[in-house]
């Protein structure tokens, strides 16, 4: 049998291109530093305001072995002394329970190169959370913000009062298994009950913060 020595020469070229570009496309792994919360403050919409918020973030990390990160919750707030829930987690980059990268800084994280995903956005302890096809689906994940990281104006309440309360008012919600996981819509109200109806549980987003 003959062998074209050039058509070999290629397939070799052609195989360490591919392999490259997989290697390549293969986002790089490190310690978690970020989790979505495997349950909320038990009060709806009402967490404490931010420092609740956080309390709950720090809480379940040191459950998952990682107390010794600051935490924080991915929460805006509205009105005096605006707080937009970017500024709130560091510079990046975040890792899921499993070291995979959910996004590589600011930037990525806030646009479609983000790698937030059903299989990605886990809780504390590497566990899945349930999304759209799931019964009950808890895919509704508190933030307050636009899909940028960004507060709302004042006026129309986005925030539960500022995380405040469980009775009145409503927040903004994003989707961890949709490519819009820090908004995608307002919830039907802030108490428990109002959550669950449109597909929530009054979970967070949780991210260690690097200076």
């Amino acid at each position: 049998m003959v062998i074209n020595n050039k058509f070999v020469l290629n397939s070799v070229v052609f195989c360490g291109l591919l392999f490259a570009g997989l290697a390549q496309a293969q986002p790089p792994t490190g310690p978690m530093s970020f989790f979505i919360t495997s349950q909320g403050s038990g009060n709806g919409g009402d967490l404490g305001g931010l420092a609740g918020a956080d309390e709950i973030c720090q809480n379940l990390a040191e459950s998952a072995d990682q107390g010794h990160l600051t935490w924080h919750a991915y929460l805006s707030t509205q009105g005096d002394n605006t707080v937009n829930a970017r500024d709130r987690i560091g510079p990046g980059p975040w890792f899921n329970a499993n070291g995979y990268r959910v996004g590589a800084d600011l930037e990525t994280l806030h646009n479609l190169m983000h790698r937030m995903s059903i299989i990605k956005a886990l809780d504390e302890l590497g566990r899945g959370i349930p999304g759209t096809d799931s019964v009950p689906n808890r895919h509704d994940i508190l933030t307050g913000s636009t899909a940028e990281g960004m507060a709302y104006p004042p006026g129309e309440d986005m925030t539960c009062n500022n995380w405040t309360s469980s009775d009145e008012g409503k927040a903004r919600v994003g989707h961890h298994d949709f490519a819009a996981w820090a908004s995608a819509h307002d919830s039907r109200g802030c108490s428990p009950a109002a959550l669950n109806s449109s597909g929530g549980d009054g979970l967070l987003y949780c991210f260690a913060v690097r200076e």
